[in-house]
């Protein structure tokens, strides 16, 4: 770690975690989280405005809580990076104007970065900077995407997305068909473990030979094992819970693993990287360790804690902004519900509403905020 590598501070609120890390260049120093998912546990599913609420509470104690931990000023920090989207937008907008108020009042720059981009740029703060390009397999509660990244700055190009439920998501809504609560991946994991991946033969969505070769379906495998469950109460016996969990799991990580493997040999890439909530299954790992060996592709998998969103991740793309000397965002940064992976970064004025303009019909756009009303 060299005391000249950028020092910067990320803001992560895309959903029901508030995220506050700080890394220098690709050294980690700090990762505080906040979590709201206890209280969203209790309606089984997020709550945007709970969501909000709590990030609102929780941003300046854990921003405090970062410095702390990483042994740095405010004063010292090189510039602030923050999840501009895609996300909730209420939430999204705790975290933009949270970072708009800092970067005003430090005189720092600012970084409106891309939730997904930074999914796959916090590996680095594992196994050190990124191959170029890079093949990158996100799996969360929102997204499933195939990704290939000659620049994880400004070159990230889609291969394939989920047309329907993403896999965290069926994730789950299954837990929920069988009464395992929220959120389900943890617990499918940990029976899954005790149960036989074959017992039960789920389908593969979307692995017919005319199919889209990366893009991925969950929406029947999740009605087909809701289906089965349903008639096996209906006709009195006893669920396999442990069963169900381990094929349901299986059917899922087979067709991420095997596509992104595809994916990796259809584009003559060499590395591939796992990201997102749903990459610290344990399962998923194992197989696409097991595939990755196979096609001679190496595998790079962040720890779990750095897989689920977290601050250090948006912190480590807005070093790799800094440390190329990409054009910072101004404070008329809005936060972009659906920002497209295609744009890793939110860069200045000129840039923000030609954006804006161009995606005013297709994308939910918050109202931008000027620096004279920060809070509005």
């Amino acid at each position: 770690m060299a005391a000249d590598e950028p020092l910067v501070l990320g803001i992560e609120t895309s959903c029901d975690e508030t995220g506050v890390g700080i890394v220098r260049g690709t050294t980690l120093l700090a990762d505080a989280i906040a979590s709201s998912v206890d209280t969203h546990a209790r309606f089984g599913g997020v709550v945007p405005e709970i969501a909000s609420r709590a990030h609102l509470e929780a941003m300046v104690p854990t921003i405090e809580r970062a410095l702390k931990e990483a042994g740095v000023s405010a004063r010292d920090l090189d510039g602030i990076a923050v999840t501009s989207g895609p996300g909730l937008a209420g939430a999204l907008l705790v975290g933009v104007s949270a970072a708009k108020a800092y970067a005003y009042a430090l005189g720092k720059p600012l970084y409106g970065v891309n939730h997904l981009a930074s999914h796959i740029c916090v590996d680095q703060l594992e196994h050190g900077p990124l191959p170029e390009p890079t093949m990158a397999l996100l799996v969360s509660g929102g997204h499933s995407s195939l990704l290939l990244a000659p620049d994880i700055t400004s070159d990230v190009r889609p291969l394939g997305a989920t047309i329907d439920d993403a896999a965290g998501e069926a994730f789950d809504k299954i837990a929920r068909v069988l009464d395992l609560g929220f959120p389900g991946g943890p617990v499918i994991d940990r029976l899954a473990k005790e149960g036989d991946p074959a017992a039960i033969a789920f389908p593969r969505g979307l692995t017919g030979p005319r199919d889209a070769p990366y893009d991925f379906s969950f929406s029947g495998l999740k009605t087909s094992v809701a289906r089965w469950i349903e008639a096996k109460r209906a006709a009195g016996e006893e669920v396999p819970v442990r069963d169900v969990a381990a094929s349901f799991q299986e059917a899922v990580v087979d067709v991420l693993t095997r596509k992104a493997v595809r994916a990796c040999k259809d584009e003559g890439v060499d590395h591939l990287m796992i990201g997102g909530g749903v990459a610290a299954n344990s399962r998923l790992r194992a197989l696409a360790q097991e595939r990755c060996e196979r096609a001679g592709v190496r595998l790079r998998v962040p720890r779990p804690k750095l897989c689920t969103d977290n601050g250090a991740m948006v912190a480590a793309l807005g070093a790799e902004m800094v440390a190329r000397n990409r054009l910072p965002s101004d404070l008329e940064l809005s936060a972009d519900s659906s920002l497209p992976v295609t744009e890793p970064h939110v860069p200045g004025a000129a840039h923000s509403h030609a954006h804006a303009h161009a995606h005013s019909h297709s994308h939910d756009h918050v109202h931008e905020i000027s620096k004279d009303n920060l809070y509005s």
